[in-house]
């Protein structure tokens, strides 16, 4: 973890998020008066699984057969 104070924060801000964003650096820590004040972390992000729930249900084969009856529930023509 490093710490840096406003001033070289604003200098170099550029550097402290591509050291963040490439994983060179796992926090920042931005200091007022030598006093902690705020902190730079990545931004956690969720990869899509697609397919994990693939074979767990059965999509049966007359699933639209309502769908005529459902949009004009809806008031769709």
């Amino acid at each position: 973890m490093r710490t840096v104070n406003i001033l070289e924060a604003k200098t170099h801000l550029s550097r402290l998020v591509e050291d963040i964003a490439s994983g060179a650096q796992r926090d920042t820590i931005i200091a007022r008066n030598g006093k902690p004040a705020a902190r730079l972390v990545p931004i956690e992000t969720q990869a899509v699984k697609l397919g994990v729930l693939k074979g767990k249900y059965i999509i049966p084969a007359d699933i639209d057969a309502d769908n005529a009856e459902i949009a004009a529930e809806f008031g769709a023509s």
